[in-house]
């Protein structure tokens, strides 16, 4: 049986990620970037699709396991009869080449240990060639891909797995080293365990020395910038949604998709959660990105594309896999890349407009292109769209939509007016008050007292709880605080929120997922800013023990099964918790800086 979803740790070098289970299994890897076809996949499927295990030959052995302080740096200590021994696991961001450094380390007795390298490319399907290297480590290839593995443990090959029992010593250290490289070009150099944890220590401990938060939550804070760190492609700034496709957001279901790209929506958190944090480099990065991806014809703007910045996520299954706990099917690319989606435009001009607010400087020649995309903007805020959830039900006037292409004008007219950027203000008003007028006119039940899915629905859902934080009304109209309400009445179950409800909403796809974990710190906000101070906290503090033992959230979470499901680990929902941190902290100062003083 697969290991559950909270049961993974998180190892990044800031280009690609792996996820390796309780027992000591590397069960996820991607080469040689996140969202590389060229990965193990034993996660989605069986060990016989690809792992790494690194584990006691004793089947008793007990197992604990931390990060070492504020780094990627995993250490899971194994106790068995005989001794103790811990297991180091890091990759360390060299920039040169993405490799996975596993170093045991005796502690106590003598310890019989086992590896057993099962290696997969093209999503588990490709079994490679594998042969030695003249320095005694193993190559293994399959068309384009490479790997490395160097180690003084003696392996040999045990139907199609490289399998290895050696015994480690109190005191002693035994290394491996795994490297990806294309399989045309000579091999990398090796790279020295112990040098490369010192380095990978050093690594992190700068980059988090950094962070300016000192609030109540500081550790829960750390360690989410540290992964949405982990989460960023350095050599572009783009920052992934997650490292993995199709976790399933309800276990045996269908709604599986793969998250390993870019999408514009996220821009604003991202950038609030960085900037506020003191991470300037890494928002200018992502303000960077943005504006490279966005480029081209207006019309053409898409909702995510890849690191780099690609558009064609063409969606297919890999029907030889059958899924997480049988969730299938599993999904790679994701169509709804092509979806018309209006709110992107808002949150890319709100992202712009924040990040110079925020001290990233001016940027002309992404002025040029966001006045190219509110012209565009202009002919279409009217249509009907997909809306922030993605549906694949059809297209509808959906309420958030039109509120974040009010957000958009509400954010040229700003700029024009606090940093003098050029344009046709008047006009951009009158658009911004015909807009509002439509959504308070056709998004709000009067019956129901509360603003409504799409127009003329009669269900809310949870991304109406941002109309006050993107300044749209403030939080204490009588209009929001009803909305707020009726979330509360209809969404929200077993104590978290969920984005809508899939039983009453025909959206394309059978009924049924787990309370996504953002819309939930969405409400913490909401609490906030209506100065429901302690229920935001105790909200807030209910999250907070959603996480794994090291700090790590899913997408979602499933409270009848009192699990994490959903793609792992979510950057949303970590940016949504240091978000919320901020300003419970902050009485609000982060969402009042990004409504404009309105809330």
């Amino acid at each position: 049986m697969a290991s559950r979803i909270e049961d993974y740790a998180l190892l990044g070098d800031c280009e690609t990620a792996a996820l390796v289970s309780r027992a000591g299994s590397v069960d996820w890897l991607c080469w040689p970037r996140f969202d590389s076809d060229a990965c193990f996949a034993a996660l989605l499927g069986a060990p016989e699709h690809g792992r790494w295990l690194m584990a006691p030959a004793d089947p008793d052995a007990r197992a604990t396991r931390r990060y070492r302080g504020d780094t990627l740096i995993l250490e899971t200590d194994f106790e068995t009869a005989d001794g103790a021994v811990t297991v180091i696991d890091f990759m360390p961001p060299r920039g040169q080449a993405s490799d996975v450094v596993r170093i045991v380390a005796g502690r106590r007795g003598r310890v019989a240990m086992r590896t057993e390298l099962v290696i997969r490319f093209g999503c588990g399907c490709a079994v490679p060639w594998v042969s030695r290297l003249d320095d005694g480590g193993l190559r293994a290839i399959a068309g384009p891909d490479m790997l490395l593995l160097r180690t003084p443990v003696a392996l040999h090959g045990e139907n199609l797995t490289t399998v290895g029992d050696f015994t480690v010593a109190a005191g002693e250290r035994v290394p491996f080293v795994m490297t990806y490289a294309p399989s045309y070009t000579p091999p990398p150099e090796p790279v020295d365990a112990e040098q490369a944890l010192c380095d990978t220590e050093g690594f992190w401990a700068d980059w988090i020395g950094h962070c300016t938060y000192d609030g109540a939550w500081s550790d829960a804070v750390r360690r989410s910038l540290v992964t949405l760190k982990a989460l960023t492609y350095r050599p572009t700034g783009g920052i992934v949604a997650a490292p993995t496709t199709s976790l399933p957001e309800q276990l045996g279901g269908v709604r599986n998709w793969d998250y390993r790209y870019c999408w514009l929506r996220d821009s604003t958190f991202t950038l609030q959660a960085l900037m506020n944090a003191g991470f300037y480099e890494e928002a200018g990065a992502w303000r960077d990105w943005l504006l490279r991806a966005a480029a081209g014809h207006p019309d053409q703007i898409q909702i995510m594309y890849g690191l780099a910045g690609e558009r064609r996520l063409r969606e297919w299954e890999a029907d030889w896999l059958p899924g997480y706990e049988g969730s299938r099917p599993v999904r790679i690319g994701n169509a709804a890349s092509s979806q018309r989606q209006l709110d992107v435009y808002g949150e890319l001009m709100d992202a712009l407009h924040q990040g110079r607010k925020g001290g990233l400087g001016r940027n002309d020649a992404g002025w040029r292109l966001q006045r190219s995309l509110l012209a565009h903007l202009e002919t279409v805020w009217d249509q009907p769209d997909e809306g922030i959830w993605e549906t694949r039900g059809g297209r509808r006037h959906f309420t958030f939509s039109k509120v974040m292409a009010w957000a958009a004008f509400d954010r040229a007219v700003r700029s024009a007016e606090q940093f003098g950027m050029d344009g046709p203000v008047e006009a951009w008003k009158a658009l911004r008050r015909r807009i509002h007028d439509d959504v308070c006119a056709n998004g709000y039940d009067p019956a129901m007292g509360s603003f409504v899915q799409f127009y003329k629905a009669k269900e809310p859902d949870a991304s109406l709880l941002l109309l006050p934080v993107v300044g749209f009304l403030p939080a204490d109209d009588p209009r929001v605080a009803g909305t707020v309400t009726a979330i509360e009445r209809r969404l929200l179950k077993d104590g978290f929120v969920q984005r809508y409800d899939t039983s009453r909403v025909e959206d394309g796809l059978p009924p049924g997922e787990g309370s996504f974990l953002a819309c939930s710190f969405w409400l913490v906000d909401a609490y906030v800013l209506q100065g429901r101070q302690a229920e935001a906290t105790a909200l807030f503090e209910r999250l907070l023990g959603l996480r794994n033992d090291l700090g790590l959230l899913s997408e979602e979470y499933d409270p009848g099964a009192g699990r994490l499901v959903g793609n792992f680990p979510q950057a949303f929902s970590h940016i949504a918790l240091v978000n919320s941190a901020h300003n419970l902290s902050r009485n609000a100062e982060p969402a009042r800086q990004r409504s404009g003083g309105i809330p």
